[in-house]
């Protein structure tokens, strides 16, 4: 049988390495350029490759297609696929079929990365044989291929749910759902609201459902989706009969009338409410998979931040600068001006997505001196935030961190926490983190 794949990224790839493995016939087009290591992968395995083009008889002759998640469904090579009733399924999707591993899936608009690995962190130190794969490290397809391991902690996206169809996830966590990607889904919340829940289909009675209590969206949409699963809530603000809360400032785990953990939220290393909020959502699948506390305590209160999120960096003059580079939505600003203690001088712009920037109003005007405003069109910002505080325009990350520095005094916190995208000026948001370090390296 034939199967294309659509993108040579690291997900395609690895679906390839996979499919070649299973006996397809494999062909792999991308219509931008491949980067070399990839290359140098393809050929070394002897699967046909095209670069900069979608041959159409080539593609449109397989059987199946794997869509690498960063390719949208409307694009025209999707929709003649689609027109001939070729089935188009996601990496995640392809993988699964050839492992009966444990997967605890993670997926939420904020918070999936650092939850992923604090998982995948309680797992491994456990001493227990666990990949860690989707959105993050090595593509599962290429992890099934060449490992046997007994679980995956997989981050997902709902570009990769949106295309996974048999897939089960034996415990699925949805951290939170907050409007981002909507130009993927018709700039319609509700779509991407379903997208994020795709992750709980296939589950039985026999699996877990991990979800914020707190997130009303979440709530009503749990309400009047079908869950066949066991839920388990994690909530700050009430207890919670089944699942983890938090009560004068101490983490509680409930999963029967047997069993009760307690952890004092000061013990935990990373900063934030939403960062308790992970702790929880990770402290629980490691409960339910009778991990021994001393070791899921040991490694919440040892974990140091994910790169790119709320990473504290440098302390120049007094100055602390922190990359959260990764915040390229408003929600993830806002919790890293939660969880900022002194005067801020805010890094803020890119790529807009149509951001709704008004829920950071009231923690602008209580904590942030200036804005600088790093993009091409800065508009957005100063119609948002041009009444509350000075903006200060830049187009460039040297001129970005040089102004915040000129601006900031003893005891201040310059933060890169930019709510768009990174494409106007940068390669990636990666690529903008490492920027922004440098700049301050060379202050």
């Amino acid at each position: 049988m034939k199967i294309t794949i659509l993108g040579a990224g690291e997900s395609g790839v690895g679906a390839a390495i996979l499919a070649k493995e299973k006996g397809f016939s494999v062909f792999i087009s991308d219509f931008g350029k491949i980067k070399d290591n990839y290359k140098k992968i393809l050929e070394t395995n002897n699967i046909e490759y095209e670069e900069e083009k979608h041959t159409e008889e080539k593609i449109l002759s397989s059987k199946e297609i794997i869509k690498s998640p960063g390719i949208a469904c409307n694009v025209p090579i999707i929709k003649k696929a689609k027109a001939r009733n070729i089935k188009i399924i996601s990496e995640i999707e392809f993988a699964a079929r050839y492992t009966d591993a444990v997967k605890v899936c993670i997926t939420g608009s904020n918070g999936k990365t650092t939850t992923t690995l604090l998982i995948y962190e309680i797992f491994k130190n456990a001493g227990l044989n666990v990949g860690l794969a989707g959105n993050i490290g090595q593509s599962f397809a290429l992890q099934v291929a060449k490992n046997n391991f007994d679980y995956y902690i997989l981050e997902l996206s709902s570009f990769q749910l949106d295309n996974m169809y048999d897939f089960k996830a034996e415990v699925a966590i949805i951290l939170n759902i907050t409007p981002d990607h909507l130009d993927r889904y018709n700039n319609e919340f509700q779509q991407y609201v379903k997208s994020k829940f795709r992750i709980t289909q296939n589950q039985t009675k026999n699996d877990y459902l991990i979800y914020n209590q707190d997130d009303n969206i979440l709530i009503k949409q749990i309400g009047e989706a079908k869950i066949n699963s066991q839920k388990l809530p994690f909530s700050l603000e009430k207890e919670v009969e089944k699942g983890a809360f938090v009560k004068n400032d101490t983490i509680t785990i409930k999963i029967n009338s047997n069993t009760m953990q307690q952890l004092a939220t000061k013990e935990l290393n990373l900063l934030g409410q939403h960062n308790i909020q992970n702790s929880m959502a990770a402290y629980l699948p490691a409960e339910l998979y009778g991990i021994n506390k001393k070791i899921i305590r040991e490694t919440l209160t040892n974990f140091k931040s994910v790169e790119h999120r709320l990473e504290k960096h440098l302390t120049i003059r007094g100055i602390t600068f922190i990359n959260d580079s990764k915040a390229t939505n408003v929600n993830s600003v806002w919790y890293a001006l939660e969880s900022i203690k002194t005067d801020i001088v805010l890094i803020l712009g890119g790529k807009d997505k149509g951001n709704d920037y008004s829920i950071l109003d009231e923690l602008v005007s209580q904590k942030v001196k200036t804005i600088i405003a790093m993009g091409i069109d800065n508009s957005p910002i100063h119609k948002a935030f041009g009444d509350i505080v000075e903006i200060i325009d830049t187009k460039s990350m040297h001129d970005a961190v040089k102004s915040a520095y000129l601006l900031a005094d003893k005891g201040d916190t310059v933060l890169l926490s930019p709510a768009c995208a990174s494409f106007d000026l940068f390669k990636n948001y990666e690529d903008r983190g490492e920027q922004f370090k440098e700049e301050v390296r060379n202050l």
